[in-house]
């Protein structure tokens, strides 16, 4: 897809009519013809039309807007059912007061399919409701699945000299092979960076070389070299407008692009495998937390790997790819990477070091069920601290020992699956088989509704769990005196803060743990499919006494 411009005005920024207006106008007065905007921008949509309207220039403007977005109370939170899309393009229309060029879904939803939301997209370009659809900030596996449903014509990502997320993705090179313009949104990496991108020393002495802003050389950096994106920055006021819009006219030389190449890394070209490969293996675990990658490391390193792990030597994954390539460097040949690594752009940065340096890198991804994952979570906390932890400790918590139920719930939804094409010598997928019992006895578990159904004598032997948020404070101490434990969860309704709280496996691991039980040869006496799925969790037998 062709744009009328490479550098577009984002109109995020703007706060009311009469900057917007100027705004606007001082863009068109300095060529630019691409616009974007937003239902979720407050009355942006309004602005922009009626902006464009009062020039002659304005006819000739190429707009984008963006749908299924909801703003409550200020956050951002995706809308994707396919009457929200409906209805957002609709009063979109109606406050354009014009033609939609461009129609995107803003980001995809996580409680909504995917493919529903863009068959919607697609009824939409069917309709002729716009001249064109897209989608923004998507996965590689999103953009494929999207490309096979709906005329995909432009893709909206966040991509600029401080920010390579979508390159590293592979998202900006499945565009390019399918001919899709890829729209750079905060192109100048958002407000914050953008004040520091500025103050770079190389963007200062470019930017007196060609007599333009520093913010112009970095679109205009972004712009030489990629052929196929054009940039969306914001503005507040007719100066910045026309500041950025000089990006356009930048010519750089073969100097300008080395030295630029040189410090940012979206601008240089794609690591290439050495003519020669070198000795040596790097393994990349992969998988959710509580998928067992630790055990199979430690496996690796018995053989003689040597582990880099960032639980155990701190920093982000950028910094453990810089430890990678510096242990090559100094001749290391065999490393075993275990930070989860979930995301493509993440495992990008790894890959691309094995390249330059010709060496093998292999992967292992374990596929984990959730239930899985949830159990060995809890088991480790319990293993670091004796017991569980309260939310407001998970929430105060920075290691792998304080993870949220929310945590593992938000990881598991950014999960894209490792591929062979990504650049590994070879890939293994693992099912996930939890390790015999190493003994205690079994036990008996009973829920509270059940407990309390029956006689003060009954159950002596059981240990008592439930979820129990109104109960006096005294009532757990009451049912551990009347039987073998007790043990509830006091916690609210809602999403889920604690790991108690059934069918998550707190309770039942953490009185296995305080009393030497094995959930595997115990059975729980419950009511509800909260229980039974619960008792299939830690492996016991579930009886139904609801039946």
């Amino acid at each position: 897809m062709l744009l009328p411009t490479r550098v577009g005005l984002g109109m995020l920024r703007l706060a009311d009519a009469e900057s917007a207006t100027a705004t606007v106008h001082a863009a068109l007065d300095s060529g630019m013809r691409v616009f974007d905007t937003a239902r979720a921008y407050g009355d942006s949509e309004r602005w922009l039309g009626a902006a464009l309207a009062q020039q002659r220039d304005g006819a000739d403007a190429f707009v984008i807007t963006k749908g299924g977005m909801a703003r409550p109370g200020g956050a951002w939170r995706a809308d994707g059912r396919a009457t929200t899309l409906r209805h957002d393009c609709e009063a979109s229309l109606l406050a354009l007061g014009r033609a939609i060029d461009l129609y995107l879904v803003h980001a995809p939803d996580p409680r909504v399919r995917w493919a529903t939301t863009v068959r919607a997209l697609a009824r939409i370009a069917d309709e002729k409701l716009a001249r064109a659809v897209g989608v923004c900030n998507v996965t590689l596996a999103q953009l494929d699945e999207a490309l096979a449903l709906a005329p995909i014509a432009a893709v909206q990502v966040g991509f600029s000299l401080v920010d390579d997320l979508a390159l590293r993705a592979g998202v900006v090179a499945r565009c390019r092979e399918r001919g899709i313009a890829v729209i750079a949104h905060s192109p100048l990496g958002g407000a914050k960076r953008a004040r520091r991108l500025a103050a770079t020393p190389l963007l200062v002495e470019l930017a007196h070389k060609h007599g333009v802003a520093p913010v112009a050389i970095a679109l205009a950096a972004m712009l030489d070299a990629h052929a196929h994106v054009a940039v969306i920055p914001g503005a507040r006021t007719p100066a910045a407008a026309r500041e950025l819009a000089m990006a356009a006219s930048v010519r750089l030389d073969d100097g300008d692009r080395a030295a630029l190449a040189a410090q940012f890394a979206p601008l240089g070209s794609p690591a290439l495998a050495p003519a020669t490969r070198r000795e040596g293996e790097i393994v990349l675990v992969m998988g959710l937390p509580g998928a067992g990658k630790s055990e199979a490391a430690q496996a690796l390193v018995a053989e003689g790997y040597e582990r880099l792990n960032r639980d155990e030597l701190g920093g982000s994954l950028t910094a453990i790819a810089a430890r990678l390539e510096a242990r090559l460097a100094a001749g290391a040949g065999r490393l075993v990477l275990d930070n989860t690594y979930l995301s493509r752009a993440a495992r990008a940065q790894v890959l691309a070091v094995a390249a330059r340096h010709g060496v093998a890198a292999r992967g292992i991804f374990i596929d984990v069920a959730m239930a899985d994952a949830q159990v060995n979570v809890v088991l480790r906390m319990l293993a670091a601290h004796g017991r569980l932890l309260d939310p407001e400790e998970l929430r105060r918590g920075d290691d792998n020992t304080r993870m949220t139920p929310t945590a593992l719930f938000r990881l598991e939804r950014t999960i894209e699956r490792p591929t062979a094409d990504e650049g590994f010598s070879a890939l293994d997928v693992r099912p996930f088989v939890r390790a015999p019992s190493r003994g205690g006895r079994g036990a008996r578990f009973i829920t509270l509704d059940v407990v309390e159904r029956m006689a003060p004598d009954e159950a002596r032997d059981a240990f008592v769990i439930g979820w129990a948020p109104d109960a006096p404070a005294t009532r757990e101490s009451e049912l551990a005196a009347r039987h073998a434990g007790a043990m509830l969860c006091r916690h609210g309704g809602g999403p889920p803060i604690c790991w108690c709280r059934p069918p998550l496996p707190g309770l039942v691991l953490a009185l296995a743990h305080a009393h030497q039980l094995d959930p595997t040869g115990s059975e729980l006496v419950g009511t509800s499919r909260a229980h039974r799925a619960l008792a299939a969790a830690v492996g016991a037998r579930f009886v139904d006494a609801g039946a």
